[in-house]
């Protein structure tokens, strides 16, 4: 069975930077599109970033220029750099295989909490 991983969330200033990781158990890690979502108290599940297999990305705007989804298949793990970090960021960050499907994979998430 497939499992997704996340880690490297935690707290962080606003203005500071952090990077997750989403290491994903199997093989054809390399044939799958892959994802960030993040769900904040009190909302729903909202999309981050998504990487192709052929490293196209696409980000929400509330990111852009900010946040970079990255992929490094022979470890098959994605990765989310998040820099500038606002307190609006603040979610718990789910890894995400597929492209939005009933087929997809999700972890069980990681805490990003940017506060003073």
């Amino acid at each position: 069975q497939v499992q997704l991983v996340e880690s490297g969330g935690g707290l962080v200033q606003p203005g500071g930077s952090l990077r997750l990781s989403c290491a994903a158990s199997g093989s054809s890690f390399a044939i799958y599109t892959m994802g960030w979502y993040r769900q904040a108290t009190g909302k729903q599940r909202e999309f981050v970033a998504r990487i192709t297999p052929s490293s196209n990305t696409n980000y929400a705007e509330s990111v852009k220029g900010r946040f970079t989804i990255s992929r490094e298949n022979a470890k098959n793990t994605v990765y989310l750099q998040m820099n500038s970090l606002k307190p609006e960021d603040t979610a718990v960050y789910y890894c995400n295989r597929g492209a939005g499907t009933a087929f997809d994979v999700w972890g069980q998430g990681t805490q990003v909490t940017v506060s003073s």
